[in-house]
C-alpha cells in the first residue's frame, strides 16, 4: 500500500469518528499545552536573571563580609545580582580600605570600587519614601554599571551634592516625575539629580539613588571613613576572572587572619553567579516539564485505548483489506499512522494554547509590577511536538500489532 493512501484512509478514518478523535486529540493538547507553558517559565527565569547579569558583564567580581561579620542585615548576597546589593541597612562596615588596596594589588584587575548601602527617607516636593541609597567612587562606578542613561549625565568627579536615579525613584516612586536638575532631600539633605537611567529590568538598578561616596559618608554618619558595604573590582578580561577571584580571596585569607572555614567575607563573580544560577534554574525548568510531561502520558493511554477501540470496530474492515491484498505490515502502518496523526495534531494544536498561556503569564506579571517575562524557544516547540508524534507513535504500536495479527477468515466473519 502506498504511503498516500495510508494517510487518506487514517485521515478519513479521524474524520469518520470526529468525537472520539477530537476527546483524543484534546488530552494530548492540554500535555503539551503544560509542557510548553512550564518549561517556558522555568526558561524565562534563567533569561531574566542571565540579562540582568550582563548589565554588569562577566568581568566583575563581588567581595563582601559574609553574614558572620555583618552587625545588622544587608550587604551584597547575590540577590541584586545586576549592580547590587541588597536593600536593607547595612552597619557592618567589614571590608576596609585596607582591603581595598590590598585588593588593588592583585595581577589582571583594571578597578576597584568601594560601596556603601543604605536605605534613606527621600523627599520630592512634600512627598516622602524609603528606597535604597548606593555611594560609590563617582570616577571609577560608571565602569561597573553598563545601563545607558535616559536623560542627564552619570556621575563624575567632584561631585558632591548630586545623585542619579534609576528609573522607578524617577518616574514612578511620587506622584510627579523627578527630573534632572531638580532638587530632592535624602535624610534631611540636598541633592540634585543630575542623570536618570533607563529602566533596565534589574530590580537594585531600577530602584536606586546613587550618590558619591563622600556624600553618602555625610548622610550616613554612623559608617566610618574607611569602611565599606561591599567592593566591586572590574578585571581586565573576562577570561583571568576564575584566577583573579582566587588571588583576591588568598590574599585576604592572610590579611583577615582566617581559613576557608572561618573566612569572615565572599568573594563571588558574575561568571560563577551566572553558572550557579543556569544549574538551578535548569533543574527547575526540568522538574516543571516532568510534570507537564505526565499529563501527555496519560494522553498517549488515551490514544491506545481509542486505538484498541478502533481496531474491535473496524474488524470486518480489516479482514476485507487483507481478502483484498493488504499485508499485515499495511494494517499495521495504517494503524501507526492513525496514532502519529492523533500526537501531531494535538502537539501543534497544544503549542499554540502553550505559547497564549506562557503570554498570558507574562502580561500577568507585568500587571503585577514584575519585569519577569516568559520564554518560549524555537527548541521547546520542537520537542513539544516531535514527544506528542513519538507518544502517538508508541501508543498505536499494541493496537496496531494487534490489527495486524487478526486472521482474515475470523475478521471477515466477526459481526
Amino acid at each position: 500500500m502506498k504511503t498516500h493512501d495510508l494517510f487518506k484512509l487514517s485521515i478519513n478514518s479521524l474524520f469518520h469518528r470526529r468525537l472520539r478523535s477530537w476527546l483524543t486529540i484534546i488530552g494530548i493538547i492540554i500535555g503539551v499545552a503544560a509542557v510548553v507553558a512550564l518549561v517556558s517559565i522555568g526558561e524565562g527565569i534563567q533569561e531574566s536573571v542571565q540579562s540582568q547579569l550582563s548589565i554588569l558583564g562577566g568581568d566583575i567580581i563581588f567581595v563582601s563580609p559574609s553574614s558572620s561579620r555583618a552587625t545588622t542585615t544587608g550587604g551584597f548576597d547575590g540577590s541584586g545580582l545586576a549592580g547590587g546589593f541588597t536593600s536593607g541597612g547595612t552597619r557592618s562596615g567589614n571590608l576596609t580600605q585596607n582591603d581595598l588596596k590590598l585588593i588593588q594589588s592583585v595581577p589582571g584587575i583594571q578597578s576597584v570600587d568601594g560601596v556603601i548601602n543604605e536605605r534613606a527617607d527621600i523627599k520630592y516636593i512634600n512627598e516622602v519614601s524609603t528606597i535604597n541609597i548606593q555611594g560609590v567612587n563617582a570616577g571609577v562606578w560608571k565602569y561597573f554599571v553598563t545601563s545607558p542613561l535616559a536623560a542627564g549625565r552619570y556621575l563624575i568627579q567632584g561631585d558632591s551634592l548630586s545623585v542619579v536615579l534609576g528609573h522607578n525613584p524617577a518616574n514612578t516612586l511620587f506622584t510627579k516625575p523627578v527630573n534632572v536638575n531638580s532638587m530632592i532631600q535624602i535624610n534631611g539633605q540636598n541633592f540634585r539629580v543630575v542623570g536618570i537611567l533607563e529602566q533596565s529590568g534589574s530590580s537594585s538598578l531600577d530602584n536606586v539613588v546613587v550618590m558619591p561616596i563622600e556624600s553618602a559618608r555625610r548622610v550616613f554618619t554612623d559608617i566610618a571613613d574607611n569602611q565599606f558595604s561591599a567592593l566591586l573590582v572590574k578585571t581586565t578580561s573576562t577570561e583571568n576572572v576564575p584566577q583573579v577571584a582566587e588571588d583576591i580571596e588568598n590574599r585576604l585569607f592572610v590579611s583577615h587572619h582566617v581559613t576557608k572555614d572561618s573566612k569572615d567575607f565572599t568573594v563571588i563573580s558574575t561568571q560563577s553567579i551566572s553558572q550557579t544560577v543556569g544549574q538551578v534554574t535548569g533543574a527547575i525548568t526540568f522538574f516543571l516539564g516532568s510534570i507537564a510531561a505526565i499529563s501527555l502520558l496519560v494522553g498517549g493511554i488515551g490514544i491506545a485505548n481509542t486505538m484498541f477501540m478502533s481496531v474491535i470496530e473496524r474488524t470486518r474492515q480489516i479482514g476485507i483489506m487483507k481478502a483484498l491484498g493488504a499485508t499485515s505490515n499495511d494494517v499495521m502502518r495504517l494503524f501507526i499512522v492513525e496514532s502519529a496523526l492523533i500526537g501531531l495534531v494535538g502537539g501543534v494544536i497544544g503549542v499554540a494554547f502553550g505559547v497564549v498561556a506562557s503570554q498570558a503569564i507574562s502580561f500577568l506579571g507585568s500587571q503585577g509590577g514584575s519585569a519577569f517575562t516568559t520564554a518560549v524557544s524555537l527548541q521547546i516547540v520542537l520537542i513539544a511536538v516531535g514527544f506528542s508524534v513519538v507518544i502517538g507513535v508508541l501508543s498505536g504500536v499494541l493496537p496496531a500489532r494487534q490489527a495486524a495479527n487478526l486472521d482474515p477468515v475470523q475478521a471477515l466473519s466477526y459481526e
